[in-house]
Order: structure tokens, then sequence, then C-alpha cells
């Protein structure tokens, strides 16, 4: 069961070739160009090397997830890049199957779903298991072809390690938000992939009307001073 499971992964992410997430268009009206930076046949010069956090604000409350370089910096590379241009703003969790993984990643915008249909990473190496609350990209059968897809693990999927899906990161705030998003579509939203590819939220949200979302992700600012609670009177 768990490696039928482990190979719907690879199919569903191959149907939905692009890959990607939307953003809301009165906050970033225009369409991001795909970067080639860290494509498959490019180079990894944006790879950060600290570790960050990225606050996902979704339908069913806040989410942090805290990202490591060092366990995959081409992947931890591309989440960045996507997140810093609001890629994953109004953004389904399309595919969410209890007591194994929520998935989301593409795009709600058709445009710009098709910006970044082919824009693939390289692989990077398993350096961590995929233990639950852990984050990974999604990706094909096929070497390098990592997009803008991932899924948070439900449970620790070991047996995902020996495929090549290497976690960036992990949730450390709101897992119990995660846990909660609506699931009662299970895997009939995901084979819809070409069609949510071509026509975005709109069909999502008419065919699909359930599901939750991503209303924003931002990088969370480390430098920031730590906000103080008022003293009570």
């Amino acid at each position: 069961m768990q490696r039928r499971t482990a190979f719907l992964i690879l199919t569903l992410a191959l149907m939905g070739t692009g890959m990607s997430c939307s953003q809301r268009p009165e906050t970033v009206p225009s369409i991001p160009k795909a970067s080639s930076s860290l494509s498959a046949s490019g180079g990894d010069s944006a790879v950060p090397a600290e570790k960050y956090q990225v606050r996902l604000e979704t339908t069913k409350g806040d989410v942090v997830i805290e990202v490591y370089p060092e366990w995959a910096p081409i992947g931890a590379a591309r989440f960045r890049e996507l997140v810093s241009i609001g890629f994953y703003n109004d953004c389904a969790f399309f595919r969410v199957l209890p007591g194994f993984m929520a998935q989301f990643g593409m795009n709600g915008n058709p445009e710009i779903h098709n910006r970044w249909a082919e824009n693939r990473i390289k692989d990077d190496p398993v350096r961590q298991s995929n233990q639950r609350g852990y984050v990974t990209f999604a990706k094909t059968g096929q070497p390098d072809s990592r997009s803008t897809q991932l899924f948070i693990n439900f449970e620790h999927n070991k047996f995902l390690d020996a495929d090549g899906f290497a976690p960036i990161g992990k949730v450390v705030e709101g897992l119990e938000v995660i846990e909660s998003l609506y699931s009662g579509y299970g895997e009939s939203a995901s084979h819809q992939q070409p069609t949510i590819a071509a026509r975005g939220n709109e069909f999502l949200r008419g065919q699909f009307p359930k599901l939750d979302y991503i209303k924003l992700a931002t990088l969370v600012d480390s430098s920031a001073p730590p906000t103080q609670t008022p003293a009570s009177e």
C-alpha cells in the first residue's frame, strides 16, 4: 500500500508538469519570470547559506516551516525564491490524504503556471528521512523533475527516502493546522491536474469548493525583534 502511494506521488506530480502556485493579482500584478539559476540545466548560485522560516497563513490557521539548506540546498533555494515572489499566495492544498501527506504547489493562475511549467531543478541527495511534519518537493520518476509542488508528511514515510524525495525542512509551528485541512476529496482533485493547469483556481473553487488554501506565504524576518506582549494592568 505504501509503495502504491509513493507511485501516486510520482505519477500525479507528472500530470501537473508546471507544478506551481498562484499569487494574488492585487498584491503582485506582474507575472514573475521563471528563474534559470536553479534549473536542472543551470547552477545553484542562489542557494541560501542559512536556515530560514516561512509563514503560511492558511484558511485553517497559521503554519511556520523552517528550512535547512544543508538538508537540500537546491530545493531550499527554489522554495525561498518562490515564496519571495508571492508564488504560493492563494494556493490550494489540492491533495490531502490522512495518515500520509498534504500536497500543494499548483498555480491558480494558468498564465503563471505556464511560465514555470518546465522550470525544473536538479535533484538533491536525500540527507533526511521523510518524518512526520517534514516538508519535501514532489517529483516524478525522472531525474531532476522537481518544480514547485511540495508535500508535508503526516507520518514517518520512510519508504519515500529510497525514491529520492529529499526533505528541505519541517513544520515547527501549526502541524495541527495542516492535519485539519479538508481531506474529503481524496485523490479526486489531484487526478484533475491537467485541468487545474489550464483553468486554475476558477476550476478548483467551482468543482472542489471545500479545499483549503494558503492565503499568504511570507518569509519570516529573523532579524526583527520579537513581538512584545503588553503587560496586564
